[in-house]
């Protein structure tokens, strides 16, 4: 390793003598330091995937062992040679899950940077209200790895995270997400929870496989537990994607398949023949990009800014101002 670059709680950012770029997961395999020898796993960058041009440090050949404490005996990454005590909310008091959700707002994204475009709207609408975010493991697993969620974290645009079944590194650990929301609303105090993949989406073009599809989950978790669903619709004029165009197809299917009624949300003035039958909600949103622009944060989807796809961030924070007019506030 020839230069650390940077590093946060979780996370360091490495130059290799290669001349490629690399993370490491600290937690998982301690730091490391100029000058040592790494073995890096470089499949993500050769296969040009969204890895952001990052290889990732498998293992540091300065120790030839690696152990963190853990606060509990729930592992993640289990039966790996990466797993790691992470501990569970759920086995300390106060996290337990019991009873309903009691119409606790809980907003399913598709994309991780939906969730940025969620929380500035709903704080924006809803000053003073706890947000949490759980990421779910349909993405990245570490959340160390997200800027965006640090980004949102430090502005206090989410109050609270919660990383639920394999992913791992939120203020609180949780073993499924149904669980995850009631400790977000538990331990978390949150008057509302924004759910979603961490950074990466799987897609193969075909209807089903896709790990979009776990919206549908979450809203029959989130109206089963007496939760109040709300689905952040992913909508695009930009994408060259016919499937993607309009009211994404991952968000079709997400309803097709869900058996809970979510609240489906739009920009004022905005119907759509395809959401028919649906519980579809015209709200006031606001700039969302000029919200996110006065908390120091530039968001992208896709490789997109708000110029090339204004709508998209819209639609997202409608799902926001929609949460923030739920019964649960009053």
């Amino acid at each position: 390793m020839s230069a650390l670059l940077s590093e946060r709680e979780g996370l360091q950012r490495v130059a290799l003598e290669s001349g490629r770029r690399a993370y490491v997961l600290t937690g998982l395999v301690g730091p490391v330091a100029v000058g040592d020898r790494v073995v890096v796993n470089t499949t993500a960058v050769d296969l040009e995937l969204g890895s952001g041009g990052w290889d990732v440090v498998h293992w540091n050949l300065e120790r030839d062992r690696w152990s963190q404490p853990g606060p509990g005996h729930v592992m993640k990454l289990r039966y790996t040679s990466l797993q790691a005590d992470t501990g569970a909310a759920e086995e300390r008091s106060g996290f337990q899950g019991d009873g309903a959700l009691e119409s606790l707002p809980v907003i399913a994204c598709s994309l991780h940077s939906q969730v940025a475009c969620v929380a500035a709207a709903f704080k924006h609408a809803a000053p003073g209200r706890r947000l949490a975010y759980v990421m779910t493991d349909g993405g990245s697993l570490p959340l160390a790895l997200s800027d965006l969620v640090a980004g949102l974290v430090a502005t206090r645009l989410v109050d609270t995270t919660i990383t639920a079944g394999q992913a791992f590194g939120g203020e609180h650990e949780a073993v499924n997400v149904l669980s995850a929301l009631y400790v977000a609303k538990g331990g978390g105090r949150a008057d509302a929870v924004v759910v979603g993949t961490g950074p990466g989406v799987v897609g193969t073009r075909t209807k089903y496989a896709t790990s979009a599809l776990e919206v549908a989950w979450v809203i029959d978790l989130a109206g089963r537990g007496g939760g109040r669903p709300v689905l952040a619709l992913r909508y695009s004029e930009a994408d060259r994607r016919a499937r993607h165009q309009g009211v994404s197809h991952h968000s079709l299917t997400a309803l097709e398949q869900a058996h809970e009624t979510a609240l489906v949300p739009v920009p004022r003035g905005h119907s759509h023949t395809e959401l028919a039958g649906h519980d579809v909600m015209e709200v006031d949103v606001p700039n969302v990009p000029t919200l996110l622009e006065g908390h120091g944060l530039s968001v992208t989807s896709m490789g997109r800014g708000p110029s090339e796809d204004p709508l998209f961030y819209a639609y997202a924070g409608a799902a926001g101002v929609a949460a923030a007019s739920v019964t649960s506030f009053a």
